[in-house]
C-alpha cells in the first residue's frame, strides 16, 4: 500500500516519505478499514518530533495519523460487529506508534470503531475523530449541563469548535477565547467571543461577573487565567498541561472507544455537531498539512486523502 512513514524521530518534516509499505496485517478482533479521510492533528507532529518517545514506545518506519473514515475492507477472526463495505470512523490511536492512518489502509481494534455519520461527507468524518472525543471526554469530566456558564480557552480551534457546539447542546452558556477574526464563527457556533491575550481575565469578567463554573483549557498557558475567573468550587480540565492537578483540575487524555464516538456521530446526524475542514491534502502534501497545524491558527480541521 501507498503510505506516508518517517524512520527516525526529528523536529522537521526532514524524515517524511511517500512510498510502498507493507498491508496491514489484521489480527483477531480487528477491521481492516480502506482510508477515504485522515484528520491531522497537533499530536501527529509531536510525536514525530519524539516529544511523546517517554510515554509510548515506536516501531520504525513510523505511519502518522490517528484519525480515520473509510470502508471496512477485511476482518479479522471474530468480528462480527462489521462487515466488507460498512461505512466507519475511528480513533485510531494504539499503544504502539507504528501503523497509522495517512496509509491506504490500517486495521483497527473493533471496540474503537463506529459507524460514519450519514450527515457527514469523508472529509467532514475523518476530522471527527481525535478532536471531538477530546472535546467530548472534556465536557463529560467536567459534567456540563444546563446550569453551568463555561470558558473555553482555544474555542474556534479544532477541539474548541466541537467543545462550544457540544456545551451548547448541553444547555450551557458557553465563553469562548480567540482572535478577533473568528469571533463571528463563534458566535455562529453559540458562543460568547472573548479576545484571548492580555486583559483576558477582566474581560471574561465583564460577560461573567460572579465567575465562570467550568473551565476547559484546549491551548494551554492559561492556569493562572482560569484558577482567577472560576468561581468557588469550579471545575476545570485541560489537554495541555498536567500542572492543573495541583490545582483541583484534571489533565486528560481522550481514549479510543467506538461507543462514545457513536454518540458523535449520532450527534452529527442528528445536526447538532458540525465538522469545518479548513483543507486538505494529498499523501505528498503531509508536510504541508503538518506547517499548517503547527501554527495553531488554524480554524477547523486538516485533512489527508489518501
Amino acid at each position: 500500500m501507498r503510505a506516508v512513514s518517517y524512520d527516525s524521530f526529528a523536529p522537521d518534516n526532514s524524515r517524511l516519505k511517500v512510498g510502498e509499505l507493507p498491508d496491514p496485517k489484521v489480527g483477531p478482533g480487528q477491521v481492516l478499514i480502506e482510508v477515504r479521510a485522515a484528520g491531522v492533528n497537533p499530536v501527529d507532529w509531536k510525536v514525530m518530533a519524539g516529544r511523546l518517545d517517554g510515554m509510548m514506545d515506536a516501531m520504525f518506519p513510523v505511519i502518522p495519523g490517528w484519525d480515520v473514515a473509510g470502508v471496512v475492507r477485511g476482518l479479522g477472526p471474530d468480528t462480527p460487529e462489521f462487515s466488507p463495505g460498512d461505512e466507519v470512523v475511528s480513533y485510531a490511536r494504539k499503544d504502539v506508534v507504528g501503523g497509522g492512518t495517512f496509509a491506504e489502509y490500517v486495521a483497527v481494534a473493533a471496540d474503537h470503531v463506529a459507524r460514519k455519520p450519514a450527515f457527514l461527507d469523508w472529509n467532514q468524518a475523518g476530522g471527527l475523530p481525535l478532536a471531538g472525543m477530546t472535546a467530548q471526554r472534556a465536557l463529560d469530566r467536567l459534567e456540563i449541563g444546563p446550569d453551568d456558564v463555561l470558558l473555553i480557552h482555544a474555542a474556534s480551534g479544532g477541539v474548541g469548535g466541537f467543545a462550544v457546539q457540544i456545551a451548547r447542546h448541553r444547555g450551557a452558556r458557553v465563553i469562548g477565547t480567540a482572535s478577533e477574526r473568528n469571533h463571528d464563527y463563534l458566535r455562529e457556533l453559540g458562543a460568547e467571543p472573548v479576545t484571548y491575550g492580555e486583559g483576558l481575565a477582566d474581560r471574561v469578567g465583564e460577560l461573567a461577573p460572579g465567575g465562570v463554573t467550568a473551565v476547559a483549557d484546549f491551548a494551554g498557558g492559561q492556569l493562572d487565567t482560569t484558577l482567577s475567573v472560576l468561581r468557588p468550587g469550579g471545575r476545570h480540565v485541560s489537554v495541555a498541561e498536567s500542572e492543573v492537578e495541583k490545582h483541583g483540575g484534571h489533565w486528560i487524555w481522550v481514549r479510543p472507544d467506538g461507543a462514545k464516538l457513536a454518540e458523535l456521530a449520532d450527534l452529527a446526524d442528528q445536526g447538532v455537531l458540525d465538522v469545518e475542514v479548513a483543507a486538505t491534502y494529498s499523501l505528498d502534501r503531509v508536510g504541508e498539512a503538518f506547517d499548517a497545524s503547527r501554527t495553531s491558527h488554524t480554524r477547523g480541521k486538516l485533512v489527508i486523502n489518501p
